[in-house]
């Protein structure tokens, strides 16, 4: 069976928006993200919220009506909370034109489901929000591993994108850190992505930065899971 959420008892844990790893932390409760070329792992897997979708890194630009065939047979399981990682990446090779179709398709299996997207974007903010501003989806949007410029978070927080932070807290003259006080509290999550490090230091060092006690920031985050997941 797939884990539900018990708001009560998961208030006493960490919430990782995103992760590459397994946590074996009983203090942390996280959404591991599936690369799709490990798709045929998901079996074992069932006993952790899981998001799955196709990374732009690891598009196959022949098969990928393949690839989202895999997405959406396991969108339909309760333990997959999201759709992603996905997006776009003006650092490969793959046109960002097939990519924002591949996107969309994968936006289109979200809404299916509803269930949120996970937003991986790279230098390719322009098109993002200028998709977003042509379409009517009605699931939440997140920009994970954001660290970019304030202009670009003030333009995403007005086209009401949610925001997931990570390590970059850590480093006081980070966008992240600019950032931060920018993105309303109630459109906030906190990740530790592939990197390795505990999600404590994270939560830490954006409770100092916002002037708030870690445990109230974890309670808000945990409202902020509750209505984009809503469970």
């Amino acid at each position: 069976m797939c884990p539900r959420s018990k708001s009560l008892a998961k208030l006493a844990q960490f919430f990782n928006f995103h992760t590459h790893t397994i946590s074996q932390n009983p203090k942390e409760k996280s959404i591991y993200n599936l690369l799709i070329q490990d798709a045929d792992e998901f079996e074992n897997l069932q006993n952790n919220w899981i998001s799955v979708g196709i990374h732009p890194w690891y598009t196959d630009a022949e098969n990928w009506k393949e690839q989202l065939q895999i997405v959406e047979k396991t969108a339909v399981n309760e333990c997959v909370l999201a759709i992603g990682e996905c997006g776009l990446d003006r650092l490969i090779e793959l046109p960002l034109d097939k990519q924002l179709m591949i996107f969309e398709a994968q936006v289109a299996v979200a809404e299916r489901f509803q269930k949120p997207v996970i937003i991986h974007c790279v230098r390719a903010f322009s098109e993002l929000l200028q998709w977003k501003k042509q379409k009517k989806q009605t699931v939440p949007l997140i920009v994970h591993g954001f660290n970019n410029k304030p202009e670009m978070a003030r333009q995403l927080v007005a086209h009401g994108f949610y925001f997931s932070l990570g390590t970059a807290l850590l480093q006081s003259n980070s966008n992240a850190v600019k950032v931060l006080k920018m993105i309303p509290v109630t459109r906030l999550f906190l990740e530790t992505d592939d990197k390795d490090m505990s999600i404590v230091k994270v939560y830490e060092a954006a409770a100092l930065h916002l002037e708030m006690t870690v445990c109230a920031l974890k309670n808000q985050i945990w409202t902020n899971f509750a209505t984009v997941f809503k469970r």
